[in-house]
């Protein structure tokens, strides 16, 4: 996807949410961009000296930094509405693995553009993919990522034998173990890492360890921490993954992780090293005593996706013991893939997380709206490791964010919000709980829009969809 833009665009006249660390709202605010880069943010009006190539008037819009989704398969776009009602071990073993070992071609490609195009049009502008499945074609969704203009860290899928009689779990991907290896793993990050003018990133994947040696995932560890390698592992999804890791392992979770030197802090005969990051996806059913000190003491962030939890009826994060005083694990937030979720819009996800925790803690003060959009903004810069670029609206950071309308496609969730009214937190519960997805009017990448009035730059959205619903219809005659 190309999109021509100008060296220099000037934002004026918005309601600015900065994220920085003073949590500043600008009112009536401008935002220069040069290049990929911030280059001004203050209070209208702009500098005299400023002489934009153009200027963008956001009279009665909010300005936020580029949300992050830490969690979102790019590829299972096409099986939206495929594995409806189902638990989690069902739902894989039945429906979703068979549906992707049936990838063929450029389906992947499709459904990597086809979920690139959502994410963008509803404000996410950077993400991490858990698991990027060898049918789906790696360089196919490579190409997907650098044409669409996101930012993206793709985890290459390192697979092993995970078929376990006694837990009655089939894999059909396994029939193509060897190209989901360590070494494959390794030439790919060589290849591919820090391509597309640093877009692109490329980390290590593992799915829940169901039987397999923790040699295996130890050896894991041990090349991404030599090597730089950052690292996403499913972790502690279901009620029967902590079953898994006790019976199976003799562990926690954590203690699972920490033993095989999956941590981004790993032991060494100099003492502790950081060498590699890690993301643990879901962290719902842990011991808690255990689990939760240890991913305090490692550094390791977690990837908080409330809507595939609770329609998988995997439960609840501890997200609020999470994200106390004592432990300040870094919390972001994903939408997961369209079979569990049905969305890639992080506004949803905001919300939800935002209302789930005080029903569970029965305490309104848990994981209020502010807290809500770090997760989606800082937090899961973070987690990438990339809080010195994105994250948050500040100069000399990346010019990734989105610019929000609340009025202007006629709905009235935002109402009475007015941005004459002085912007304050209201601005953020606007956001967090009065906007969707569908209110973003421009989403801006490394300096370059590339969604105008809600819509991409180039019109390719027709093609998109159906390219993608062609691609859709042959997976599942593949698979009958």
């Amino acid at each position: 996807m190309s999109s021509a833009m100008p060296k220099t665009t000037l934002f004026v006249h918005a309601t600015i949410i900065t994220i920085n660390n003073d949590r500043e709202i600008i009112r009536d605010g401008y935002l220069l961009v040069q290049d990929t880069r911030i280059a001004a943010i203050g209070r209208c009006p702009a500098p005299a000296d400023v002489s934009p190539d153009v200027t963008i008037n956001c009279t009665g819009k909010i300005i936020l930094p580029g949300l992050i989704n830490i969690h979102a398969h790019l590829v299972q776009s096409l099986l939206r509405g495929l594995a409806e009602d189902l638990p989690l071990h069902n739902w894989l073993c039945d429906a979703v693995w068979p549906l992707e070992s049936s990838y063929e071609g450029r389906d992947g490609y499709h459904a990597a553009r086809l979920t690139i195009a959502e994410m963008l049009k509803t404000g996410t502008t950077c993400f991490l993919d858990p698991m990027v499945t060898y049918r789906a074609g790696w360089e196919n969704v490579c190409d997907a990522v650098g044409e669409m203009g996101i930012r993206g860290c793709l985890g290459k899928l390192v697979k092993f034998p995970e078929t376990n009689r006694q837990l009655s779990i089939t894999d059909p991907r396994d029939k193509d173990l060897l190209a989901m290896s360590i070494p494959a793993l390794a030439a790919a990050h060589e290849k591919h890492h820090g391509t597309h003018n640093n877009r692109l990133h490329v980390w290590a994947a593992a799915g829940t360890p169901r039987g397999a040696p923790a040699s295996l995932y130890r050896e894991l560890g041990e090349v991404c921490a030599a090597h730089g390698i950052s690292v996403t592992m499913y972790c502690a999804e279901a009620p029967k993954d902590r079953e898994i890791y006790h019976d199976l392992y003799g562990c926690s979770a954590m203690e699972f992780v920490q033993d095989t030197q999956l941590c981004s802090q790993i032991s060494t005969s100099a003492g502790r090293n950081e060498s590699h990051n890690l993301v643990l996806a879901h962290m719902v059913n842990l011991d808690l005593d255990t689990d939760l000190p240890l991913l305090g003491a490692t550094h390791t962030s977690v990837a908080h996706n409330p809507t595939s939890n609770l329609k998988l009826a995997s439960g609840v994060a501890p997200v609020p013991a999470m994200l106390g005083a004592e432990l300040e694990i870094n919390v972001g937030l994903g939408t997961d893939g369209a079979p569990c979720s049905n969305h890639y819009d992080m506004f949803q996800e905001m919300h939800l997380a935002a209302i789930l925790h005080k029903g569970v803690c029965r305490d309104a003060t848990v994981v209020g709206a502010e807290t809500a959009l770090e997760m989606a903004t800082i937090n899961g810069a973070r987690a990438l490791r990339l809080e010195n670029d994105v994250g948050s609206l500040e100069v000399g950071k990346k010019a990734d964010m989105v610019v929000m309308d609340p009025y202007g496609k006629g709905g009235l969730g935002a109402a009475p919000w007015h941005y004459e009214d002085g912007g304050g937190v209201t601005a953020i519960t606007t956001v967090v709980h009065g906007c969707t997805g569908r209110d973003v009017d421009i989403t801006m990448v490394d300096g370059k829009i590339l969604v105008v009035d809600g819509r991409l730059v180039g019109g390719q959205e027709p093609e998109i969809v159906n390219l993608a619903q062609l691609a859709s219809r042959e997976i599942r005659a593949r698979c009958k």
